[in-house]
Formats: C-alpha cells, structure tokens, sequence
C-alpha cells in the first residue's frame, strides 16, 4: 500500500494532508525519514509519524452526532471550549467531516477515514447539505425565493443554484451543494432575511431525524454504504 494512503487508512490525516506530512519529513519508515507519499508500506514496515509509530489501518467507523449551540466542529479547542469529538462515545480518534458554525446546530459526521472525510467535503463532489432555517422580518416573499434559487451575490463571488422550499412565512428548508463559509447565513442576509436560527437536517441521504440535541449515534452498515456512493 503506499504510505499516503496507508496514513489516512491509520486515521492520520487525509491522503491529500497525509502526503503533504510525507514531504514535510515528518514521517519515516524503519526509523529513516521518507519523502515520497508512494512509498510501498505495510503494517511490518515501521511507519512513524513524529517519531511515533503508526499502527496499521483501524476499523472505519462513521459518526452521525446532533450538535448542540456553543460546540466547535473541531477535534481540539485552544479556547477550552466543547467540541464535537467530546460528544461522541467512540474509543479512538475521530475528526469531523467539515464543519458547522459555533451557532449552528443539527447533523455533522465524525469519522477516523481521512480520504472518505476529503471526498464528503471535496466541492468536485457536490455532496448536498440541507438547513432549516428561522429567519427574520417575514414573510419569505417570492422574489426573495427566486434569488435563492437562482443564486445570490456574495463577496466571494456568486452562490450555486439552491434548492428553496419554503415551510412557514420565517422557515425554509435550503439544500446547497457548496461549502462556503457561512454561506447559508449570508445567502439569507443578501435577500433582506437575517438568520435567527439555523440546523442541519441532512447530509447527502443522512437525515438528522430523531437523535436528540446532543447525542450521537455509529451509521448503520447500510448508512455507510449509501454515503461511501456518493463518492
């Protein structure tokens, strides 16, 4: 197997980062510091990563958690804040799989498959995202709607075509296929309606459904295979 893809088996980092940890020389096989991320390994190689050895590929496992307001979607928080790792019950190391807004609730996966997590998030992938979203100064009138649909001018240039269903006068359900940061607040706030409440309710076919605010639970075989097809 060769060494990048052997890293993001083992949970490193995903293969893209795996391969630029290779050529930072901070990854040696039997004990010499190796640069090239082909490299052919396997577990009786002696794979290291900053001097600590890597164990061979651990078992995938895939996490659907109900973030709460206030959680960062990071592994570690240098402001000691709770982050999404610390509400998932899994005994190895998991990163999340993109990220949601301090204040945004609602789905986000956790997972230790690096190159599955970079695929998820990788824009050529179009992976949709749905949000509900409690916004301000109602109703949601069609040209409002209408702009959404057809995309928004954002500063960082013009949004995709988005899925728009409107549920009451101060709620719509928005699925967009690009990773923007912010991006679903600020499409609302191009169209004269602030954001006063946002939640993800799906990704790609996971639906959020009835896991409560705060409790994660491990996909099903079926879930896992439903979403390694979108990639």
């Amino acid at each position: 197997m060769r060494l990048a893809k052997y890293l993001a088996h083992a949970g490193i980092a995903s293969r893209r980062r795996a391969e630029d940890l290779v050529r930072a020389g901070r990854v040696s096989v039997g004990g010499v510091v190796v640069r090239d991320p082909a490299r052919d390994v396997d577990d009786t190689s002696g794979v290291a990563f900053d001097g600590r050895a890597v164990a061979g590929a651990e078992a995938h496992e895939i996490w659907a958690l109900n973030k709460p307001h206030g959680v960062v979607s990071t592994a570690k928080d240098t402001h000691g804040r709770r982050t999404v790792v610390d509400l998932v019950p899994a005994t190895g190391r998991l990163y999340p799989v993109g990220r949601l807004d301090a204040d945004t609730t609602g789905l986000i996966l956790l997972t230790n498959d690096g190159e599955l997590a970079n695929r998820l998030t990788h824009p050529s992938f179009e992976v949709p995202k749905t949000y509900r979203a409690k916004v301000a100064r109602p109703p949601v009138r069609e040209g409002a709607l209408h702009a959404l649909r057809n995309g928004v001018e954002l500063e960082d240039g013009v949004t995709a075509p988005a899925l728009v269903r409107r549920l009451h006068a101060d709620e719509l359900d928005i699925t967009i296929h690009e990773g923007r940061k912010r991006q679903v607040r600020r499409m609302c706030e191009a169209v004269g309606h602030p954001v006063k409440d946002l939640e993800r309710i799906a990704f790609g076919p996971l639906r959020l459904g009835a896991l409560p605010r705060g409790h994660a639970r491990r996909l099903t075989p079926a879930e896992t295979h439903r979403l390694r097809g979108l990639t």
